[in-house]
């Protein structure tokens, strides 16, 4: 097996990046890192906050009607997350080197290699559309009965009706995810950091999930239990929660990839 990984690039050779074992509790010490840089940070990491929760706000306005797509807007969300906390990678990133942190520095520091970054992006779109139209057909497959009003969802749901619907949503949606955490956990902080190309980037974050299994799975936890605590509070916690988890992405990054 390891002379299968070594000959795909995933141990550090052709041009891989050197990747570290961590403790299984290292995600609780990445938030509390996080916590630290949003404090440092504030104005420029609330106001990408705020823009982020204004996002979610309009995918759920664009749910509230057409209420079989509220599920598959919401939760595409968590998939272009990492390119949404791209100048957030850049703030972080400034602060780690003293430099004065700022939104528009950190605008030009990821278009040093802008073209791997928009196709990490397109990549995650591709995901997004691929989520959107399973959760259209699970919804097609196991829903029955009139349309539903968006604020109807949860006692509709919850009713014990739609167990079926509930688990195929749940299942469907957290294979995905599983994969484009697997492929992005480190992805998008690398390509800010270097002049690496997309494929090495995600290749370089499964390879990092194949060493460290409890803690990425500790650390998708609490991304995923984090970001439904910003859904559940209207968007309002996100102002707060997606800078703090894009501040902390980065201390994860600088934990698991050796420094080039």
């Amino acid at each position: 097996m390891e002379h299968l990984l070594d000959h795909a690039g995933l141990t550090g050779n052709h041009g891989m990046p050197q990747l570290r074992r961590i403790g299984a509790t290292q995600p609780l010490r990445w938030l509390r890192q996080g916590a630290r840089d949003l404090a440092r940070t504030p104005g420029p990491s609330l106001g990408m906050g705020l823009l982020i929760a204004a996002l979610g706000l309009l995918l759920g306005g664009a749910g509230w009607k057409a209420s079989y797509m509220a599920p598959a807007l919401l939760g595409g969300f968590l998939l272009v997350a990492p390119v949404a906390a791209i100048l957030l990678y850049a703030l972080a990133r400034q602060l780690e080197r003293g430099e004065p942190a700022s939104l528009a520095g950190a605008w030009q520091a990821w278009r040093a290699n802008a073209g791997s970054i928009m196709l990490f992006g397109l990549v995650l779109c591709l995901a997004y559309i691929v989520w959107e139209r399973l959760a259209a057909i699970v919804f097609a497959l196991f829903y029955e009965g009139q349309p539903l009003q968006l604020s109807r969802w949860p006692a509709e749901l919850l009713s014990g009706r739609y167990n079926e619907l509930l688990l195929a949503f749940m299942l469907v949606g957290a294979c995905l995810a599983a994969l484009v955490f697997a492929l992005g956990v480190v992805s998008a902080p690398l390509l800010v950091d270097r002049p690496v190309d997309v494929i090495t980037a995600m290749l370089t974050s499964l390879h990092c999930c194949r060493l460290n299994p409890a803690p990425l799975l500790l650390w998708a936890l609490l991304i995923a239990g984090l970001t439904a605590l910003g859904f559940a509070t209207l968007m309002l916690g996100l102002i707060v929660i997606f800078p703090w988890l894009a501040h902390a992405s980065w201390h994860a990054y600088r934990d698991l990839v050796e420094p080039g």
